[in-house]
């Protein structure tokens, strides 16, 4: 009997060789994890990777969790995840965290089984218009031949698999589509195998680094001879040690002020953290106006910030490898296609001592607030913001935060510096896929991961816990007021009489049913006393995972976190 699944040089039967070729590429260019969704169409792809002697698979059912999975684990490994699914509605569940990896440049690809050319259209099941479906939201999309019948075929197909995987990896990193039709059979039968060749078809793309020319740094220092008053804001990103040492060196001896929300991970003694406790008080931020803005990294979280700079006169370069615009503060003067570290180091050899009144002015608010915070949090009544001070102290240095979105990340930039590095899916800024996100971190590392999210995140995205795998390491604060309660502080919803039944979404779930389902250690507090004997051993090493749901009033919290602006901002004025 011929075997169909073995790829044969010699032999015309190339009948679905290009998969097992797929599979072998993927090993070899580096891939070493994929997030399989069962289906049927996708089988022959789901056996090949299983099969994979290099290849690490995990099957997740709810292909929207999946995807987000596969984005945690790529954030972590900084290297492409494979996903695979079946052909139909599976591809656009993938959509959500395609278009955060989009906007976070984070490398997947996106494998979509699919039905032959001409059954799509014609009443045939599991069938919807698969080619380009993600748009502008992949870095690019690319289509295998719809059979493979000759060795042109097979080359195209091989050839597709290169340009995808590369293109993933390619700076700007990002998720790139890979739709293959399938047809039947796709399931080996007695006596068939599959052999996967020591040296598929590769071709690799090299990197390079982006420097600026001579003359573009001739330019640079002499636009610097004027500026007395750098600004240098951290957009979202990992932590980098490296650019972290040159920007506290730019702070110590040439007094430049750097900004970093929680999310952009460059947080230290030399770093401003607390802004959003005084910008938009305008008897405060007069002096705080810079002559020149340098931004690098994704986005910030900080409304107040982005206000502020928006407002200023100040010139504004950012530095962007791929030398794509990004002008978020509507300042924008020149974009720096070159890497931060490079940048940094010739600004510290290049650049003037800065103003130190400005520096000071800066500096002198965050060390105001830096005191006064923890004092207004330990004297306010207990609520989720000082809940949330008290749990953060218990966690471990060396570890990784994942946070969700709405007031669960907001109250992280309240709080200040954390040394541990914090992810937050702000590329899209949605609510879905937060748990799942940190579900595929886990997978990536031994430390210990604290999910931090609200109830609607949280309920939202309960498959993320729906699979078969161990995570011993994942710690989940759920700061659950049974609403939406970030509506309560925005100033449009909580004017309207609507407020609680069509914005705050009112709830009444509890996370002990899910930690009973999953097998989770659970515990359940109401006040400071339960929180601290809660908290004793949260982070003791366990064989699952533990979840320390924190209850409160959502109207409560809300007052809460206006009185503590309110104390803040009067010692300040002071």
């Amino acid at each position: 009997m011929r075997n169909h699944w073995e790829i044969h040089p010699k032999s015309n039967d190339l009948i679905l060789s290009h998969i097992i070729e797929l599979v072998a590429i993927c090993a070899k260019k580096g891939i070493k994890n994929v997030i399989l969704s069962p289906g049927s169409r996708c089988a022959p792809l789901t056996l090949a990777f299983a099969r994979h002697p290099d290849i690490h698979t995990r099957t997740i059912s709810d292909e929207r969790s999946a995807a987000f999975i596969a984005l945690g684990m790529a954030q972590q490994l900084e290297e492409p995840v494979a996903l695979v699914c079946t052909s139909g509605s599976a591809a656009l569940n993938y959509f959500p965290a395609i278009a955060e990896a989009f906007f976070q440049k984070i490398p997947l690809l996106v494998i979509t089984a699919d039905r032959p050319k001409e059954w799509i259209d014609q009443y045939d099941g599991q069938t919807i218009f698969q080619e380009e479906v993600y748009g502008k939201h992949v870095k690019g999309s690319f289509q295998f031949p719809n059979s493979i019948g000759t060795e042109d075929d097979s080359w195209l197909a091989a050839r597709v698999s290169n340009e995808a995987i590369n293109l993933s990896k390619q700076y700007p990193c990002g998720p790139v589509h890979l739709n293959i039709p399938l047809k039947e059979p796709f399931y080996p039968t007695e006596g068939e195998s599959i052999h996967f060749p020591e040296k598929p078809r590769v071709f690799n793309q090299f990197s390079s680094k982006v420097l600026l020319s001579d003359e573009s740094f001739a330019k640079l220092k002499n636009r610097l001879g004027g500026v007395k008053r750098m600004l240098v804001i951290v957009g979202q990103q990992r932590p980098n040690p490296a650019i972290l040492t040159l920007l506290n060196s730019l702070s110590e001896t040439h007094q430049v002020v750097f900004i970093s929300d929680c999310i952009g991970n460059m947080q230290s003694d030399k770093s401003i953290t607390l802004h959003d406790h005084w910008l938009g008080i305008t008897q405060l931020t007069g002096n705080l106006e810079p002559d020149l803005i340098i931004s690098f990294g994704k986005s910030i979280i900080s409304k107040p910030l982005k206000l502020f700079l928006r407002e200023t006169k100040a010139s504004h370069w950012h530095i962007q490898e791929d030398g794509n615009a990004k002008d978020t503060f509507q300042r924008l003067t020149r974009i720096l296609p070159t890497n931060p570290i490079a940048f940094f180091k010739w600004l510290t050899e290049n650049l003037q001592p800065q103003n130190p009144e400005y520096y000071q002015a800066w500096h002198s608010l965050e060390f105001k607030v830096k005191n006064k915070l923890p004092e207004a949090l330990d004297r306010m009544d207990f609520g989720e913001y000082s809940a949330l001070h008290l749990a953060l102290h218990t966690t471990p240095k060396q570890s990784k935060i994942h946070v969700a979105n709405s007031m669960s990340v907001r109250y992280l930039n309240f709080l200040g510096r954390r040394d541990q590095e914090l992810c937050c899916n702000r590329g899209t800024s949605g609510i879905d896929g937060s748990s799942s996100t940190a579900v595929g971190c886990t997978f990536t590392t031994k430390e210990m991961v604290t999910l931090v999210t609200g109830d609607m995140a949280f309920f939202y995205d309960r498959n993320a816990f729906w699979h078969n795998y161990t995570m011993p390491n994942l710690r989940i604060i759920l700061l659950n007021n049974h609403a939406g309660g970030i509506f309560r502080i925005i100033k449009g919803p909580s004017e309207q009489p609507e407020l609680k039944e069509f914005f705050e979404t009112n709830q009444k779930l509890s996370a002990q049913y899910l930690a009973t389902e999953f097998g989770f250690f659970y515990s359940k507090v109401v006040n400071q006393e339960e929180l601290m004997i809660s908290l004793q051993d949260f982070y003791e090493e366990s064989l699952h995972p533990k979840i320390l749901e924190i209850e409160t009033e959502s109207d409560s919290n809300t007052r809460i976190l206006k009185e503590i602006k309110d104390q803040i901002s009067k010692s300040l004025l002071e």
